[in-house]
Protein backbone atom coordinates (compact mmCIF):
# COMPACT_ATOMS: atom_id res chain seq x y z
CA UNK A 1 0.00 0.00 0.00
CA UNK A 2 1.34 3.41 -0.97
CA UNK A 3 0.83 6.28 1.40
CA UNK A 4 1.07 9.79 0.03
CA UNK A 5 3.49 12.04 1.82
CA UNK A 6 2.62 15.59 2.73
CA UNK A 7 4.74 16.94 -0.12
CA UNK A 8 2.96 14.60 -2.58
CA UNK A 9 -0.41 15.91 -1.46
CA UNK A 10 0.75 19.50 -1.77
CA UNK A 11 2.01 18.83 -5.30
CA UNK A 12 -1.31 17.26 -6.29
CA UNK A 13 -3.30 20.15 -4.88
CA UNK A 14 -1.06 22.69 -6.61
CA UNK A 15 -1.37 20.77 -9.89
CA UNK A 16 -5.18 20.83 -9.65
CA UNK A 17 -5.01 24.50 -8.74
CA UNK A 18 -3.01 25.23 -11.91
CA UNK A 19 -5.47 23.23 -14.02
CA UNK A 20 -8.34 25.27 -12.63
CA UNK A 21 -6.49 28.52 -13.22
CA UNK A 22 -5.90 27.54 -16.86
CA UNK A 23 -9.58 26.67 -17.29
CA UNK A 24 -10.63 29.90 -15.60
CA UNK A 25 -8.39 31.99 -17.85
CA UNK A 26 -9.73 30.17 -20.91
CA UNK A 27 -13.26 31.00 -19.80
CA UNK A 28 -12.29 34.62 -19.23
CA UNK A 29 -11.01 34.72 -22.80
CA UNK A 30 -14.27 33.13 -24.00
CA UNK A 31 -16.10 35.92 -22.20
CA UNK A 32 -13.97 38.58 -23.87
CA UNK A 33 -14.64 37.03 -27.27
CA UNK A 34 -18.37 36.71 -26.64
CA UNK A 35 -18.65 40.29 -25.42
CA UNK A 36 -16.71 41.51 -28.46
CA UNK A 37 -19.49 40.35 -30.77
CA UNK A 38 -21.83 42.90 -32.25
CA UNK A 39 -24.67 41.14 -30.44
CA UNK A 40 -23.31 39.03 -27.57
CA UNK A 41 -25.54 36.14 -26.63
CA UNK A 42 -26.77 36.83 -23.10
CA UNK A 43 -27.23 33.13 -22.40
CA UNK A 44 -23.66 32.33 -23.43
CA UNK A 45 -22.34 35.15 -21.27
CA UNK A 46 -24.31 33.83 -18.29
CA UNK A 47 -23.10 30.27 -18.83
CA UNK A 48 -19.47 31.44 -18.98
CA UNK A 49 -19.87 33.64 -15.90
CA UNK A 50 -21.46 30.74 -13.99
CA UNK A 51 -18.58 28.47 -14.97
CA UNK A 52 -16.06 31.06 -13.72
CA UNK A 53 -17.94 31.33 -10.43
CA UNK A 54 -17.90 27.54 -10.08
CA UNK A 55 -14.15 27.42 -10.68
CA UNK A 56 -13.64 30.15 -8.08
CA UNK A 57 -15.55 27.97 -5.60
CA UNK A 58 -13.38 24.98 -6.49
CA UNK A 59 -10.21 27.04 -6.08
CA UNK A 60 -11.40 28.16 -2.64
CA UNK A 61 -11.99 24.52 -1.71
CA UNK A 62 -8.49 23.59 -2.85
CA UNK A 63 -7.02 26.46 -0.84
CA UNK A 64 -8.85 25.16 2.24
CA UNK A 65 -7.54 21.66 1.63
CA UNK A 66 -4.03 23.02 1.14
CA UNK A 67 -4.28 24.74 4.53
CA UNK A 68 -5.29 21.42 6.11
CA UNK A 69 -2.49 19.50 4.41
CA UNK A 70 0.10 22.13 5.31
CA UNK A 71 -0.92 21.82 8.96
CA UNK A 72 -0.21 18.06 8.97
CA UNK A 73 2.93 16.80 10.60
CA UNK A 74 5.53 15.25 8.33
Amino acid sequence: MTVLKKEDKVQLIESRFRQLEYRKYGLQLDLVVENAKTAPDANSVQVIENAITEINTQIAALNSELTVVNSLSE
